[in-house]
Formats: structure tokens, sequence, C-alpha cells
């Protein structure tokens, strides 16, 4: 028996055109092997790839990682599968088709070996991918819901996230978030004219969330404030013109 290092090296000779003789003599293994080998008779067990950015340090897009997690914090969550491995789970609105296709281009950056797929909810859709790794690139997951768990972020995506905060509040805004338009009225030479202004919304009931929904606003200079009603969820309202201006060139509406 010979193991599957000693096999390839053998090989590798074989493919360079050498007779089997040669790297007989070289090697020390039979001929009769390695024929069987080079024609598949015995074929070298297929190793499947890890492809996990935290487990073997495979290439991460952190951008779309960024946005991603911040998608994850809003409407994500990772489940465990009967026979093994884990599902990725963002629940994205049906009115929102450009905010489906980010959600699958973001997990397909991030896992290039992997697939993603939409299923059909009612009211939205879930865009879902199966692999054994998710729960190494969101260790934000448990049981229960997120807001009676703590959240906290890991020093390495602590480091993405400040490097790319504008992705990660676009995944926030895009999950739990909107712009809309308010507007008011005011009496101007006693004549009573109504005032449109448009504003971004980050809603949330984790404290830990919101926590890192304004911190990120604070590294990118954005005015906030946050109002809270009863025990439900808080909101995180921008209002102010220079801000939603910044927002609008780095965000957007959803689409």
């Amino acid at each position: 028996m010979y193991d599957i290092d000693t096999r390839r090296r053998a090989l590798a000779l074989v493919g360079q055109g050498r007779s089997l003789n040669s790297v007989s003599r070289e090697t020390g293994i039979s001929r009769f092997a390695l024929r069987s080998w080079h024609t598949r008779i015995e074929p070298l067990p297929r190793v499947r790839p890890v492809d996990c950015p935290r487990c073997d340090g495979t290439a991460l897009d952190e951008a779309a990682y960024s946005y991603l997690l911040g998608l994850y914090l809003g409407d994500g969550c990772i489940s465990p599968q009967p026979r093994g491995g884990h599902q990725l789970r963002i629940a994205c609105s049906d009115a929102w088709p450009g905010l489906i296709d980010a959600c699958h281009s973001a997990i397909l950056a991030v896992r290039p070996s992997l697939r993603a797929y939409s299923l059909q909810r009612k009211g939205c859709v879930t865009v879902t991918s199966y692999g054994r790794h998710w729960p190494c690139l969101f260790p934000q997951h448990g049981p229960g819901r997120k807001h009676d768990r703590r959240i906290a972020l890991e020093p390495w995506q602590r480091q993405i996230v400040d490097a790319h905060p504008w992705e990660f509040l676009r995944g926030l805004i895009h999950s739990d978030g909107c712009r809309i338009t308010n507007w008011a009225t005011r009496l101007v030479g006693g004549e009573r004219k109504r005032y449109e202004y448009p504003r971004y919304f980050f809603t949330n009931k984790s404290e830990d969330i919101l926590g890192l929904c304004t911190d990120a606003f604070d590294k990118v200079g954005v005015e906030w404030k946050m109002t809270r009603r009863g025990g439900g969820p808080a909101n995180v309202s921008v209002a102010r013109r220079a801000s939603v201006a910044l927002m609008d060139q780095h965000i957007g509406p959803k689409y």
C-alpha cells in the first residue's frame, strides 16, 4: 500500500513521458501498480476540498462578506441538516428582486464552490445555500432569536467590517432597513405648504445589532437618532440632509 503523496509523485513522473520501467526503478514501485494507477484501474481517492476561509485559509472576498454579514444579522439564520452540514437562509421580500440577486451574488462571492437557491415562500424569497462551514463564517449563529441572545463580532469580523463599513451598512439596510420619503407642512406667508424629504430607517429588536449599526454609522460620519416604542423594536433614523446624501451615494433605495 502506498500513500496518496507517493502515488501522485509517481504519476507525475509518468505524466512527464517517462517509461514505466524508469519510474519503477527510481521509485521502487512495481510497473503493475504504476500501470493500474495510470489507467485508473485503481484510482486515487478523491479528497473533497474544504474551501473555507476560516479552516484552510482560502481567500475571502471581504467586501462581499461584509455585505452578507449585514444581511445575515438582519434576516438570516443557519440551521443544521439531518445528514450533516448546515443551511444558510436569507429572507428577501418579493418586492425587491434586485436584493434577491445581490444576495445570490454575495453568497457565491464568499463561497464560490457552493450554490445558492431561491425558495419561494409566502411574501418572500428565501435565498438558501448548503455547506458544512457556514457556522465558521457566521459564529453568531445559535438557537433562538437573535434579540434573545448576545450578538458580538469576532475580532477577524470586526477587522473586515472596519475595512468595509459601507458594505456592512448596505447589508443591514437591505435586510431590516428602508429609504422612505417623509413629508411635513409649514406655514409660509400665511399659506400652508407641504415639504417632502427622504430619510433612512433601520429597525431591529436586538440591542447588540442596533449597536453594530450605529457604530458603523459613526465610523462613516452619518448622523443618526434612535427612537423606541415600548417593548417593540427600535428605529435608527437618518434624516439630516448631508447624511442622507451620503447614504444615497453609498447605499440608495432597495430595488
